[in-house]
């Protein structure tokens, strides 16, 4: 996520920006101000189930990765009204419990941006919008956001 405030102009923790240059996108790891990003913790689960499930790591490979993750950014937990709010976007939208947690938390902590690649990029909600950190050309919210660095 990408949180709404603009950071500092200081760049990521060293750690962060490794954890990004891995993910795929090494130019986010250099242009994401510091403190611009926050993590829902439920994302860290995510990571965990996808690494261990669907690339098939050890289970200390992926703790690894995601204490690793947890040391770069912010963590932002799961409230209950966060958990209320994700529950009425699987009732409103379809979405997935897991993932509409994630929208929501990222909601319930004032982000502009959710980077995903799983939701629909564009879908916006609770002034949060999705964006695909993959897409091409660059989401200009995504643009504008790396500018206030």
């Amino acid at each position: 996520m990408v949180s709404g405030a603009s950071g500092t102009a200081r760049g990521l923790r060293p750690s962060a920006a490794r954890a990004i240059r891995r993910c795929g996108r090494p130019d986010l790891g250099a242009a994401l101000p510091e403190g611009a990003a926050i993590l829902p913790a439920q994302a860290l689960g995510e990571l965990f189930n996808v690494l261990t499930r669907k690339l098939l790591r050890s289970r200390e490979v992926a703790r690894t990765a995601v204490l690793e993750w947890a040391d770069s950014f912010e963590v932002a937990d799961s409230s209950w009204p966060a958990y209320q709010a994700a529950l009425d976007l699987c009732t409103d939208h379809g979405l997935q419990v897991r993932d509409a947690l994630i929208l929501s938390v990222a909601a319930e902590n004032q982000c502009r941006i959710l980077l995903s690649e799983d939701l629909q990029h564009g879908f916006t909600w609770r002034g949060v919008t999705v964006v695909n950190p993959f897409a091409e050309p660059r989401d200009a919210l995504l643009v504008r956001a790396l500018q206030t660095r």
